[in-house]
């Protein structure tokens, strides 16, 4: 079973490829808005439980990016100001997935400006988690102070 700390870096591995295909996207005229969303909600989604995850926080599963940002902001990691208004993405998860409407909510830019933003975030939070030393490694015998030798 993946420990916190590693189920944080597949999420912010995850949502960084989410980033990376909206990005990709972003110029192709016969993509179209949805998907370009999508994978943007998607990033963001990602990002967001990436944090949660990394502080051993338990979130449901849920596309609702409003739900997301009030557990982020109770774990002590509020969304900074330029993902204001980043709640806009969540009709997007439902709606590349069921063939609804293009919902138009935001423009490919923003879509594509939230993501990258969520992604640096969340980086900038799961990178200092250290993987968990193995037990019986050489830094852990010997009295403190004591080099391996």
């Amino acid at each position: 079973m993946a420990t916190p700390a590693d189920l944080a870096r597949q999420l912010l591995q995850r949502a960084a490829d989410d980033e990376a295909a909206a990005n990709a996207m972003l110029n192709v005229g016969s993509v179209t808005d949805a998907i370009v969303g999508f994978h943007a909600q998607q990033g963001v989604e990602k990002s967001m439980k990436a944090v949660l995850a990394a502080n051993g926080v338990e979130f449901p599963f849920t596309h609702d990016i409003d739900d997301l940002v009030a557990l982020c902001t109770n774990a002590g990691h509020p969304l900074p100001g330029d993902l204001r208004d980043v709640d806009r993405l969540t009709g997007y998860a439902a709606a590349a997935r069921y063939g609804a409407e293009d919902p138009e909510l935001v423009d490919r830019e923003t879509a594509l400006r939230w993501v990258t933003a969520a992604v640096a975030w969340a980086r900038g939070i799961v990178p200092a988690l250290e993987p968990e030393p193995e037990q019986g490694s050489a830094t852990e015998s010997g009295a403190p102070g004591d080099s391996p030798a």
